[in-house]
């Protein structure tokens, strides 16, 4: 097959990193005690310039805010930059017309429901897209959408490929079986190596099916350098924040695994020390999703009973996201379950802010945290998923440390994300594995 060539001359990228591998993000050793060493992997001619394209289906529930709906847009640029074409099967969502920017084609297929008669009308419908714009691989994110997506590879004998950007809850045997489609792939993409090792851990996944593949930022787009004070004062005063108040930014949107109640009890807690000078503004798009509504309704409940309103701000995404950051002094992730690979993490890294995760919100590779790096190498502090009081004390002493130190912090922060998250390696990587999928299924 003429496409072929296309994915052996991918094979020559640098090789992809799988759990249990020497290639780990954050080594064991000497390399803990210096400072970040940027990456050396860039994308090569071979990799982002192919005469043969293939054709990918990418899968996923919607095209709206969350992980897997940024993660696939983000593929869809991807493969269009490659030559390759690329065509998002999605329920749709505001991202929708982003992919057909970036060259993608979109088509409305309602993926996100879990109704099994219109699952099957589903895979009816992704058989007939396999075989009429002949994809060569089929990369489900989500698992509604890998459900209705597996069916139609094994009907096909289309690869079948899986991103997983958070860990599920398994509350029962149904639950883990309806997770466990997510592991039916050739290769399965983790975010990160923390949820490769939830995933081998819950499933017994080889190891040598799971590729860490991480999200990468627009580095560029997220440079403190170029966001001007004037665009800083602009956002504190839409939060009515004076220039001198320290601010702790919460990212992510309004759902309970999101841990948003214990930075409020983490609030309480600083203001009954007698902590001044400082707000708490929480930052979230509101979906339609009932959970959502309810959640965020309790979580008012809470800031009133804690006596928190004074300090508490709750606010919309706004355009200029880079200057929200560069307004924050601190970004916090109470996450409560894993959470894969935040976007909000690495941006906030990028702008040169300190960040505070729950030992679940992300792994050792995406923060640099006591005692896992020493203090002159750290670019945040870890604490445990749910424990408002080391959250309270984590933040205490960021604010106790002089500017320069948490400027510092801020520094090396950036150069972390710049070094390990750029999209240029990100590509490569994902590249490289569709040539490896490719090749596997039509050679052996």
């Amino acid at each position: 097959m003429e496409f072929l060539s296309s994915a052996l001359a991918l094979s020559r990228t640098v090789r992809l990193r799988k759990v249990g591998s020497v290639a780990r993000r954050v080594p064991n050793g000497e390399g803990l005690g210096g400072s970040p060493e940027p990456s050396s992997a860039t994308a090569s001619p071979d990799a982002t310039q192919t005469c043969e394209p293939l054709t990918v289906l990418v899968v996923v529930p919607t095209l709206m805010s969350g992980a897997a709906d940024a993660a696939a847009l983000e593929l869809v640029r991807i493969l269009t930059n490659a030559g390759h074409r690329a065509i998002a099967v999605s329920r749709g969502g505001h991202l929708a017309s982003a992919i057909e920017e970036a060259g993608g084609e979109f088509v409305r297929v309602d993926v996100a429901s879990k109704n099994p008669l219109v699952m099957l009308l589903n895979i009816a419908a992704l058989v007939r897209l396999i075989r009429d714009r002949g994809a060569h691989v089929v990369h489900a994110h989500g698992r509604t959408a890998a459900w209705s997506a597996y069916a139609a590879s094994r009907i096909t004998g289309v690869p079948f490929l899986t991103t997983w950007h958070k860990g599920f809850r398994q509350q029962n045997p149904f639950k883990r079986f309806y997770n466990g489609v997510m592991t039916r792939g050739v290769r399965i993409i983790a975010v990160s190596d923390q949820l490769a090792e939830l995933i081998n851990e819950r499933h017994g996944t080889p190891l040598d099916r799971i590729a860490v593949v991480p999200i990468s930022i627009d580095i560029d787009a997220y440079d403190p350098d170029q966001v001007s004070q004037e665009r800083i004062d602009a956002v504190r005063t839409s939060w009515d924040v004076p220039r001198d108040t320290k601010v702790v930014l919460i990212a992510g949107r309004m759902l309970r695994r999101k841990g948003h109640h214990v930075v409020v009890k983490a609030v309480r807690r600083l203001k009954s020390m007698g902590v001044k000078d400082f707000a708490c503004v929480f930052m979230s798009e509101m979906g339609d999703e009932d959970r959502q509504t309810r959640y965020a309704a309790e979580l008012w409940d809470l800031v009133l009973d804690t006596d928190t309103a004074d300090v508490i701000r709750f606010v919309p995404p706004p355009a200029d996201l880079p200057a929200v950051y560069a307004a924050a002094t601190v970004l916090v992730s109470s996450a409560l379950q894993h959470e894969g690979l935040q976007r909000a993490i690495l941006e906030a890294q990028a702008m040169a802010r300190p960040v505070v995760v729950s030992d679940l919100g992300a792994g050792r590779e995406v923060v640099l945290a006591p005692p896992t790096v020493p203090e002159e190498r750290m670019t945040g502090l870890r604490t445990p998923a749910g424990d408002d009081a080391a959250l309270a004390a984590a933040l205490i002493r960021l604010f106790s440390l002089p500017d320069s130190v948490r400027r510092a912090i801020g520094s090396r922060g950036r150069a972390w994300v710049c070094a390990q998250f750029n999209a240029a390696a990100v590509a490569e990587q994902t590249l490289e594995l569709y040539a490896e999928v490719v090749r596997r299924n039509y050679h052996g």
